[in-house]
C-alpha cells in the first residue's frame, strides 16, 4: 500500500513537471514574434543613434507600430529612441524611420505622470506609454475616469496634449 502511494505521488510530481514545462515552451513560442521584433528594434536603435544601454522598450500601435527604447548614450546621458516598423513588423527604412532624443529635450515619465494627476483629478487607473500621433513623438496615455476608459496623447518634447481624449464605449 505504501509503495502504491510514493508511486501516485511521484507521477503526480511529473506530471505537475511537464505540465509547468509544457506551458513554459508554449509561452515562447507564443512570444517569439514579439520577442524577435524587439529585438530587431533595439539593433536598429543601437545601430543608428547614440544608444549604448537598453533600459526599457515599450511597443506602441496607435497610427504607425513603434518601439519606443528607453536608455544611455555614450555620455551616459537617458535619451529616448523611437523605431518605426512597417506592416510586416519589420524595421522600416530609410530618413525619420529611427529618431533620438535626449531625455532632458522633453518630459521624462516621471513628469507627464505629475501634469496629469494634477489635469485629471479624478484619475482611477493609469497606463503611460512613449508613441507616436499625428507624426509626433508623444506619450500615450490610457486612463479610467468615472467609469469610462480614455485615451489621450501629450507631446513628448513640452507635455501639451495633441490628441483626445478619445473615450472608449461602455459595454
Amino acid at each position: 500500500m505504501l509503495k502504491n502511494k510514493k508511486t501516485w505521488i511521484f507521477l503526480g510530481i511529473l506530471v505537475l513537471l511537464l505540465l509547468g514545462f509544457g506551458s513554459y515552451r508554449y509561452y515562447i513560442y507564443v512570444t517569439q514574434d514579439i520577442r524577435a521584433e524587439e529585438t530587431a528594434a533595439i539593433l536598429k536603435a543601437k545601430q543608428d543613434t547614440s544608444l549604448i544601454k537598453v533600459t526599457g522598450a515599450e511597443k506602441s500601435v496607435w497610427d504607425t507600430v513603434c518601439w519606443a527604447i528607453e536608455g544611455l548614450d555614450k555620455e551616459n546621458r537617458p535619451i529616448m529612441v523611437w523605431v518605426t516598423m512597417d506592416e510586416n513588423g519589420k524595421v522600416k527604412s530609410g530618413e525619420g524611420a529611427v529618431h533620438e532624443e535626449l531625455l532632458s529635450n522633453g518630459l521624462s515619465e516621471a513628469q507627464i505622470k505629475e501634469k496629469i494627476q494634477k489635469e485629471i483629478p479624478d484619475l482611477d487607473k493609469m497606463r503611460l506609454l512613449p508613441g507616436t500621433y499625428n507624426g509626433e513623438y508623444a506619450w500615450q496615455l490610457f486612463y479610467r475616469s468615472k467609469d469610462h476608459y480614455y485615451y489621450q496623447f501629450y507631446r513628448f518634447s513640452d507635455g501639451q496634449s495633441i490628441g483626445g481624449p478619445f473615450t472608449l464605449p461602455n459595454r
